[in-house]
């Protein structure tokens, strides 16, 4: 075990202290070989907080559904389900932006709802 985490620590010794590649000399199949590759480590990383949330929502979604009506529980299942579920190489560019709550950017309850309620 010890001999393992040696050779993890000389790795990434080697990695932090080799020469810094030219920025110009990149290769762009290696960059989005790269990019690839961090996103499906952001993914991993990202789902499962996601799906958490999902699922959050849903059983909130579920308890709204008495007090709130369809529409509600409906929105509150779209604002927690919706939104960015996978890390697109778009994403760690900064060409894409991450939504953790989905929907729409109008409020949960709508106003005409209630301006309908009002008279």
């Amino acid at each position: 075990m010890r001999r393992l985490a040696l050779v993890f620590a000389l790795a990434a010794l080697a990695v932090i202290a080799g020469p810094a590649p030219d920025a110009a000399a990149a290769d762009p199949a290696a960059e989005e070989a790269a990019y690839g590759a961090g996103s499906v480590l952001g993914t991993l990383l990202y789902a499962p907080l996601k799906t958490s949330f999902c699922v959050i929502g849903g059983v909130t979604s579920a308890l709204t559904l008495p007090f709130g009506g369809t529409e509600t529980a409906s929105e509150v299942a779209a604002a927690a389900c919706g939104g960015t579920w996978l890390i697109t190489p778009g994403v760690l560019k900064g060409q894409e932006p991450v939504r953790f709550v989905g929907g729409d950017a109008r409020p949960l309850v709508s106003a005409r709802r209630y301006a309908g309620s009002a008279r």
